[in-house]
């Protein structure tokens, strides 16, 4: 299976789906575990383009931001509930993905 070049991935839609997968794989299996492998892996995929398309500085802003997101849900839920508190932090990663390093690719 060829994975795709790193500059050519369109992150936004890849850290919602691990947030939104992250949690729906750990409530549906009950393994909270689980849920962060889908998570971190997202996380992980979209964090090779950032890195090749905008550097280290941008990655570690939009890693902490899609890290923050994650942390900031769980106390979310006990408001809002939990989707959505899951569709709140994915909304505001992928909206940071895009901003700060898919937009740009867009524009060419």
């Amino acid at each position: 299976m060829a994975v795709k070049d790193a500059a050519d991935v369109k992150t936004a839609p890849i850290v919602a789906l691990g947030l939104i997968g992250g949690y729906l794989a750990a409530r549906e299996t009950g393994v909270r575990p689980l849920g962060g492998v889908v998570l971190g892996l997202a996380g992980a995929y979209a964090g090779r383009t950032w890195l090749a398309r905008r550097g280290p500085g941008i990655t570690a802003v939009l890693s902490a931001i899609y890290l923050g997101a994650f942390g900031a849900s769980h106390p979310l839920a006990k408001k809002i509930g939990a989707w959505p508190a899951v569709f709140t932090a994915a909304g505001a990663s992928a909206a940071a993905a895009y901003l700060l390093s898919d937009a740009d690719e867009s524009l060419e």
